[in-house]
């Protein structure tokens, strides 16, 4: 066997071995997470800051806390279930969007539009004055 046979058989066993974890990467597109914080039971501060304007939102605990454009308040878990990006409100539409492949959640957390196959975990709000409580 001459060198450059060698070299060809080298080249074509290492690309056997590479090609499962290159399929297996491409894969993991598709993985779906479930990031959703438990047990969530905090209280901010709706007077100042982001939440204190409609259509505002910030991101605590692994919580999206948003303030609807009519003044209500929306709180789901942060990580896109596709692949546990932060997902961002958007005021206009009173839903959910994935930056990363663009899925898309209601204001409930229901997935609208796929990859995501999984809604967003929804929590509970309480307004007392300015403080806002969040609450599984």
């Amino acid at each position: 066997m001459n060198r450059k046979d060698f070299l060809a058989q080298v080249g074509l066993g290492a690309a056997a071995l590479l090609v499962p974890a290159c399929i297996g990467g491409l894969a993991s597109c598709s993985k779906s997470s479930n990031n959703a914080p438990t047990n969530v039971d905090f209280t901010l501060d709706v007077g100042t800051g982001s939440l204190a304007t409609n259509g505002g939102y910030l991101i605590h605990s692994g919580v999206l806390v948003a303030r609807t454009t009519s003044g209500t308040f929306l709180a789901v878990s942060a990580a896109c279930t596709h692949e546990g990006t932060n997902v961002n409100y958007n005021a206009g539409g009173n839903n959910f969007i994935c930056p990363n492949h663009g899925a898309q959640f209601s204001n409930t957390g229901a997935v609208t539009k796929g990859p995501a196959s999984k809604g967003l975990s929804q929590y509970k709000t309480t307004l007392t004055g300015t403080s806002l409580r969040v609450y599984s």
